[in-house]
């Protein structure tokens, strides 16, 4: 059983080094600024028995993630991490600006130099779980939540799949494009198929079909039917060939191309912008579906999907039932500061910082190898 599922059952309160399996090389410092590593050595020999409290924040409203990963962080690489006082909020929890998220108290040369990764964990994972948080909010606007599906794996480097896939579970998403993605929270990653398929046959959407349909028979078939830029055409075919057992069918028109229903419907043309993926292309193409009898047949869109582009298909009322959102998704826009602000129990921080008590922290127990308190 994955760590998650303990926890959603109640049966531990926070994910640990098992589930994030941590370089071990945190622990020389591989990847600490290398002032901090000097500052542990100087505090360690000549300021042994002064006891630091550092206090994280950012400056934005939030859906807050990371928590459990950087106390993971501390419980495994800290010196002593059963002697640190570590008080936080949860993975989920929505935040203020320059609301503390977490504290640490103990002695500096114990987990100073984990500063920096302390700062990069929580702004990554806060940064996308945010992110998602707000599409999922944008794809309910119209009152209807409609799924979407992470599809952030050509965007970022392939290390960061796990933890980003995690932080999009956190801020709503429970669809993702790869197993990675899945490994902290899911099961397998879920998709359809790339332009890749159709190329080999030629452009020959129904023959693609066919081959998908008859390898994973189990798979609800889903058609891409952008590739040839004319997603009514190909879309109705693929229909007439499998009836029921079409589920769904994806547009990823790039934002350059007008599909060819505009280039034969001149007269549709004027007062909109038809590029990619639009509005009316989409409600044309949900009108032929259901004129021809396959109104069970959904519709998802991909390429170049944003918050703001989300809530304008839903405030339209745009026909369609899940939305592909990668690049968007991935932008680090919060970043988060650590900082010592008590000194021996007393206030002492850089001008302008100054210790922020939140009744919301809970303590957060040391859990040891064994998985006990």
């Amino acid at each position: 059983m994955k760590e998650i599922e303990q926890k959603l059952n109640g049966k531990i309160k926070r994910l640990t080094n098992k589930t994030f399996k941590f370089d071990e090389r945190i622990k020389e410092g591989w990847f600490s600024a290398v002032y901090f590593l000097k500052t542990k050595e100087i505090a360690e020999k000549k300021l042994p028995d002064n006891q630091v409290t550092m206090q994280f924040f950012q400056k934005s409203d939030a859906v807050l993630c990371g928590t459990d990963e950087a106390i993971a962080l501390l419980h495994t690489f800290a010196d002593q991490p059963e002697t640190l006082d570590i008080h936080s909020l949860k993975d989920g929890d929505k935040i203020h600006p320059f609301e503390s998220v977490l504290t640490v108290s103990g002695g500096y040369h114990q987990f100073g130099f984990l500063e920096g990764i302390i700062d990069g964990i929580l702004s990554r994972r806060t940064s996308v779980a945010t992110n998602v948080y707000n599409v999922v909010k944008a794809a309910r606007t119209s009152g209807k939540q409609k799924p979407v599906i992470f599809m952030g794996d050509r965007d970022d480097h392939y290390t960061q799949q796990a933890g980003d896939g995690y932080a999009a579970f956190i801020g709503g998403s429970t669809a993702q494009a790869t197993h990675a993605m899945n490994e902290w929270w899911g099961k397998e990653g879920m998709g359809t198929m790339p332009h890749a398929l159709i190329q080999m046959y030629r452009g020959d959407i129904v023959a693609a079909c066919k081959a998908y349909h008859e390898l994973f028979p189990e798979d609800d078939l889903a058609a891409l039917v952008d590739y040839n830029n004319d997603v009514i055409t190909d879309s109705l075919k693929v229909a007439s060939e499998f009836g029921k057992e079409l589920k769904s069918v994806r547009l990823d028109t790039s934002r350059t191309l007008v599909d060819k229903y505009f280039l034969r419907n001149h007269h549709l043309m004027g007062t909109f912008d038809p590029r990619g993926v639009n509005p009316e292309l989409i409600f044309a193409l949900r009108n032929a579906l259901d004129e021809e009898g396959y109104s069970h047949v959904k519709i998802m869109v991909s390429g170049g999907f944003t918050e703001d582009r989300i809530v304008q298909f839903e405030e339209l009322g745009v026909p369609v039932d899940m939305y592909g959102v990668g690049r968007s998704l991935l932008k680090l826009n919060i970043g988060f500061t650590g900082d010592n602000v008590l000194l021996n129990g007393t206030p002492e921080a850089k001008e302008g910082r100054r210790y922020r008590p939140n009744p919301r922290l809970e303590k957060v127990p040391f859990i040891g190898e064994n998985g006990k308190e």
